[in-house]
C-alpha cells in the first residue's frame, strides 16, 4: 500500500492548468476589490493631512494673537496674515493669501491647500459649492468637525 501512495505521489509533476486558470481569476477578483479600497485611502489620508495642517495653523494663529504678532482690526476682530505667522507654524507651508481671522471669539482660515480634500471633506467642510469649484475658506469648527473631532466653543472676548 505505501508503495502504491508513494508511485501516486511521485507522478504529481504540478499544477494542472485548470488549477492555475482557478488561482488567476481568484488574484484578479482580490485586486479588483482592493485596488479602488487602496485609493480612496490615499486620497482621504491626503485630505486629513491637509485639515491637520489648516489645525495647526489655527493653533499657530491663537499664540500669534496671544504675543501680539497679528493686526487688530477691531475690539473683535483680529487678522494673522501668512507672514505674520509663519514663526508660528512649524513644517506648513503657507501661500501668500493664507490668513486666519478671528472674529467674536470664532477663527476662519483661509488656506489654499483646503481646494484640494476630496469631495468628501469638501462637503463636511461646506466649502463645495454648486459649480463644483471648492473654495479655500472655512471654520475651526468645520475642520474640528471634518476630521471626527468636536468643535471647540467659540471663545468669549471681554
Amino acid at each position: 500500500m505505501r508503495n502504491l501512495l508513494n508511485k501516486k505521489l511521485k507522478n504529481e509533476k504540478g499544477l494542472t492548468l485548470i488549477e492555475l486558470l482557478a488561482v488567476i481569476v481568484i488574484l484578479a477578483i482580490i485586486a479588483l476589490i482592493a485596488i479602488p479600497a487602496i485609493g480612496n485611502i490615499i486620497s482621504n489620508s491626503k485630505s486629513k493631512a491637509i485639515l491637520s495642517d489648516a489645525t495647526t495653523i489655527i493653533a499657530g494663529s491663537k499664540t500669534a494673537i496671544a504675543d501680539g504678532a497679528c493686526t487688530v482690526n477691531s475690539k473683535t476682530k483680529t487678522t494673522c496674515t501668512a507672514t505674520q505667522l509663519q514663526d508660528y507654524v512649524e513644517g506648513v507651508t503657507l501661500a501668500s493669501g493664507d490668513q486666519v481671522v478671528k472674529e467674536n471669539g470664532a477663527y476662519e482660515i483661509t488656506y489654499e491647500e483646503l481646494k484640494k480634500v476630496n469631495d468628501k471633506y469638501a462637503k463636511l467642510l461646506n466649502n463645495s459649492t454648486t459649480d463644483t469649484t471648492k473654495k479655500n475658506t472655512s471654520t475651526q469648527a468645520d475642520i474640528a468637525e471634518a476630521m471626527g473631532n468636536k468643535p471647540e466653543e467659540p471663545e468669549k472676548t471681554n
